[in-house]
């Protein structure tokens, strides 16, 4: 195969993008949601991770926790990883991980990026339903569920953990 041939090859392969997220919690549980300004719904801090910078999901998971929150702390450890299928867009592998919780000093710091968000709240474990579209919010739970149990990373599919 020539150089050619593979650049070929390698351009015709499926999308896939990726993303990543962290999971922030207040001391009573709470967990931490950012409002977007171009759609429907809330979401963690986090977003698309950039490959082609050679950027990592720990590495994305970081910088979107700076710019959306103005925090700037490392992600501790991977709590799961959802293959998210969506007919509006190519699958989405997204990595969530676990921020810790928040003191009174975080939260006050809290700086919003104004070009993609309009608030941030703290949300109830059992209102979250209420804010996240359904996978995401599956995907939250799971996160938070492994949290509680201290088992390792869960393996997702749409939000449901895959059966091993």
């Amino acid at each position: 195969m020539t150089t050619t041939d593979y650049a070929t090859y390698i351009a015709g392969l499926p999308k896939v993008l990726a993303a990543a997220a962290t999971v922030f919690r207040d001391g009573a549980g709470r967990v931490l949601l950012v409002e977007p300004n171009y759609r429907d719904g809330w979401a963690l801090p986090g977003g698309t991770i950039e490959s082609d910078e050679g950027e990592t999901p720990r590495q994305a998971a970081r910088r979107e926790t700076v710019e959306e929150i103005g925090l700037d702390l490392e992600p501790g450890r991977l709590l799961a990883i959802d293959w998210a299928r969506s007919p509006e867009r190519p699958p989405i592998a997204a990595y969530l991980y676990d921020g810790g919780v928040l003191d009174e000093a975080h939260l006050t710091a809290i700086r919003l990026q104004e070009e993609e968000l309009l608030s941030w709240k703290l949300v109830e474990r059992g209102a979250l339903d209420r804010y996240l579209p359904s996978s995401l919010g599956h995907r939250v739970r799971a996160a938070l569920e492994v949290l509680d149990s201290g088992a390792g990373a869960v393996e997702l599919e749409d939000g449901r953990p895959v059966a091993s």
